[in-house]
């Protein structure tokens, strides 16, 4: 068996090269950070279940016609994707005032904001991803203004797919962070929705009690993360019986 070649490796996921010119193998770890990086543990069976959730959640937004980079899955951890150019801009969309927005604002978290908000954050590690507008994202080229407005029309209609799927089993989506890359296909190119959608980069809370269902989990040390993905996966019904038990993180410095 011929060894993969690695493409590019990040705090969560690892890029193989895929069997076809233009194809990708996205390899989901079990790494897990805090936004800073400055905490880091290996939970065993969460990229188990990001590959898992994100993998049903691209495959019902390939069907209703958000363009995306997904193909298909290979198996537990794995994703077969589009090679694309990733457009180094990560887009939020925020329902609920949570997180940086309730502590730069001095907003209540849990309040309602009057309507979805999006945010441009400038994608750079070394920097924590510092907020950015429109101006700066054109300024610098990282994106045109035609490739703005479609990442915003795709970000918000993603928003209201999901908005709508984790109501149904009664999940009340706060918040989440997308990115997009260029597809290209022949002299042609456009703006497709990239990377993952998980509880690693959404804010999902339980309508019901308000139970944080989410990466929040371990950024604020409340434990419990494995249990809460599991939760999601299980009222997607995405869940099976065999899912991998979580034996604890382990502390990586």
């Amino acid at each position: 068996m011929s060894r993969r070649r690695r493409v590019y490796e990040g705090k969560a996921k690892v890029l193989y090269e895929g069997p076809e010119p233009g194809t990708l193998i996205q390899h989901f770890k079990d790494d897990t950070t805090d936004s800073d990086s400055q905490k880091h543990a290996t939970i065993e069976g969460k990229g188990v279940l990001n590959n898992r959730i994100s993998e049903f959640i691209f495959s019902k937004l390939n069907d209703i016609g958000v363009p995306t980079h997904f193909i298909r899955a290979i198996n537990m951890r794995e994703q077969l994707i589009r090679e694309v150019e990733i457009i180094p801009c990560e887009v939020v969309v925020r329902n609920v005032a949570a997180g940086s927005l309730s502590k730069r604002l001095g907003i209540e978290e849990g309040t309602q904001l009057p309507r979805s908000i999006i945010e441009f954050y400038y994608k750079n590690d070394e920097l924590y991803d510092p907020m950015v507008s429109e101006e700066h994202i054109t300024a610098f080229g990282w994106a045109t203004p035609q490739e703005i407005d479609d990442m915003m029309a795709l970000a918000l209609r993603v928003n209201d797919f999901l908005a709508g799927l984790f109501l149904g089993i009664g999940i009340r989506l706060v918040d989440f962070k997308v990115e997009f890359g260029r597809l290209y296909e022949g002299d042609m190119v456009r703006v497709v929705l990239a990377d993952e959608i998980s509880p690693d980069n959404c804010r999902l809370w339980d309508i019901r009690t308000n139970d944080k269902l989410d990466k929040d989990r371990f950024r604020n040390d409340m434990g419990g993360l494995i249990e809460a993905y599991q939760e999601v996966a299980r009222r997607l019904g995405i869940l099976f019986e065999n899912e991998p038990k979580r034996r604890g993180p382990t502390l990586v410095k």
